[in-house]
């Protein structure tokens, strides 16, 4: 929560959801009319027969746009609703923010009638992104220790099918890799203000690597070495739908 609470002010406008990503998730949540959004955030991406949202954060609640579900300010660990409330939960770019993954997942199955949609990414691949890659080694080892693997969410979750996200290039939901072919845009702070990566750390360890990306851009070898990149309208950051049925 204190993440978020610290993020949370410009959440709004830097977290806009991405409609591809939207169908992806809306289509993984197959024909469930009821639907219940653990770790909710803003309510990006919710859909229409969302009942209810739980979210730590007051300060993630308060962005929440009029009309949206109602929401619970509580943790995945301790969902206030009792057992199978909804068709389905949707967990979204949450899980590796839970204090007890193993509680989280107990309540998502207790919750969910007939199925669980998660939104996380697999580290082997996301440690492999160049931002992390080139420029912020320390920040991604940092971050390495909240990271959730996906063999893990598997097996907690007794068996799920696993779909790969690709990031648009013209990504509308600024998460961590949604500018990999915009590297400008890691230079702005308030595009960084929206990204727990970097609440997460300080800017003692994350400075001089965004130093060397701004020279990188400016003498036009970040260009040169990520050519390649630049003619992609996708790309696998590591992002993944889990999908289990319970």
């Amino acid at each position: 929560m204190a993440t978020y609470n610290r993020i949370g002010a410009t959440y709004a406008r830097t977290r806009r959801p991405d409609p591809r990503i939207a169908a992806r998730i809306h289509r993984a949540l197959g024909d469930a009319t009821t639907v219940v959004n653990v770790g909710a955030g803003t309510g990006s991406y919710e859909p229409s027969g969302t009942v209810w949202a739980v979210e730590p954060s007051t300060v993630m609640i308060a962005q929440r746009p009029a009309g949206s579900a109602p929401a619970l300010q509580a943790s995945a660990e301790a969902i206030p609703l009792a057992d199978g409330s909804a068709d389905a939960v949707m967990a979204l770019l949450t899980v590796h923010h839970w204090d007890d993954l193993e509680a989280g997942i107990a309540e998502l199955r207790r919750v969910a009638r007939h199925r669980i949609v998660i939104l996380t990414f697999d580290p082997t691949v996301s440690r492999r992104f160049w931002l992390l890659d080139e420029y912020l080694p320390e920040a991604a080892t940092i971050d390495d220790t909240h990271a959730v693997a996906i063999d893990r969410l598997v097996t907690l979750l007794g068996g799920a099918r696993i779909e790969t996200v690709p990031v648009p290039h013209d990504c509308t939901d600024g998460f961590l890799a949604a500018f990999w072919r915009r590297p400008e845009a890691y230079l702005d702070p308030q595009v960084r203000s929206g990204i727990s990566l970097f609440a997460q750390i300080s800017d003692d360890v994350i400075q001089p690597g965004l130093a060397r990306l701004d020279d990188d851009l400016a003498s036009g070898r970040w260009q040169d070495r990520h050519a390649g990149l630049l003619q992609l309208e996708t790309l696998d950051a590591g992002y993944r739908l889990v999908i289990t049925d319970v």
